[in-house]
């Protein structure tokens, strides 16, 4: 039960942001830009991060809803994005990205856990100091998600099937101007 009373029937992030809509706006706003806008980073690989960070935070709602939207854009299965979230650098994605998933890990502890090794690291597997601060910034963003989350007890479907159905409807609608109550 939420710590507050929230509208009925919104899980995880979508109960706070219908109590308070003028803040969901400019979060909603945040994830559009950082998870969707124009980037050298696919939508996939941005979700994936999105998805990590949230995993490591223990985020029941937000890992399940963009691993499901980076099943749908990086056309793997759950398993593969599981796989991404408890061992990355023994999966096949690129070694860029496992740099990138390296730096948020780091974030995900505090912003000074990010070291200039990494950094370097990252550069050398061809990161882009934008896809580097995209990462910080998608780190740190759901850090403060996946509080807001839990920080107010909202609940979570425990199917995780209803998060991979959601994913394909979700990239077609972004994360502004959908509806809260679908």
């Amino acid at each position: 039960m939420a710590h507050i009373k929230l509208p009925e029937g919104l899980p995880g992030i979508r109960g706070p942001m219908a109590f308070r809509p003028e803040t969901a706006k400019p979060l909603n706003e945040l994830a559009e830009v950082l998870l969707r806008s124009e980037n050298s980073l696919s939508r996939g690989d941005r979700e994936l991060i999105a998805t990590f960070v949230s995993s490591l935070n223990d985020c029941f709602f937000c890992q399940n809803a963009h691993g499901g939207l980076a099943q749908h854009y990086l056309q793997c299965d759950m398993n593969f994005i599981d796989k991404v979230k408890a061992e990355y650098e023994s999966t096949s994605i690129s070694d860029k990205l496992k740099t990138l998933l390296s730096i948020a890990a780091s974030v995900q502890k505090g912003g000074k856990h990010v070291t200039p090794e990494q950094i370097e690291k990252a550069k050398e597997e061809g990161a882009t100091e934008r896809e580097i601060h995209d990462t910080v910034l998608i780190a740190a963003a759901f850090c403060m998600y996946n509080r807001y989350v839990d920080g107010l007890a909202t609940w979570a479907p425990q199917d995780r099937q209803i998060y991979i159905d959601r994913g394909p409807r979700r990239a077609a609608e972004g994360y502004i101007d959908f509806d809260l109550y679908k």
